[in-house]
């Protein structure tokens, strides 16, 4: 059975895939030096990356991202499957902000100036989480048809 989105998730996915999209087409451009950058930072949160050559995780990761971006935009997809793909790809991507040096204050998860950029993925993975309890509603009164779902009668 085909689910249909619930007219709240639409402005979270349009907006989340859209800025994922955007990125990974983005990298998808990505020279030398933006993908050695990439890759260095990337290394130091997670070291297995080291044996990936700096150019073809770059765009590794940008197939991803555009993937994931894709996943949100495609509205045959489910919004608990779209949100898994969010909220794995935002979880990578906080990790980054907790392992990098110089991402946060010292002792402290508050970004530092140069951790902004990385502290937004938070929102992300908060999207991603909410995507993960669509289709789990719960009718407040209890023996009463529910207005929302056919069939409901909780």
């Amino acid at each position: 059975m085909l689910s249909v989105l619930e007219p709240r998730d639409i402005p979270p996915r349009l907006a989340t895939g859209a800025f994922i999209l955007n990125s990974g087409l983005g990298k998808l451009k990505a020279d030398e030096e933006t993908a050695q950058t990439l890759h260095g930072m990337a290394c130091t949160a997670y070291p297995f990356l080291d044996r990936i050559e700096a150019g073809r995780f770059t765009r590794l990761l940008a197939w991803s991202e555009i993937a994931v971006g894709s996943t949100l935009l495609v509205p045959v997809v489910p919004t608990r499957l779209a949100g898994l793909a969010l909220t794995g790809f935002s979880g990578g991507l906080l990790g980054l902000y907790l392992r990098v040096p110089g991402m946060r204050e010292p002792g402290s998860l508050r970004p530092s100036q140069a951790g902004v950029p990385l502290a937004k993925d938070a929102w992300m993975f908060g999207i991603g989480l909410g995507f993960l309890g669509a289709g789990t509603h719960r009718c407040a009164a209890p023996r009463r048809r529910c207005r929302r779902h056919r069939g409901c009668r909780r």
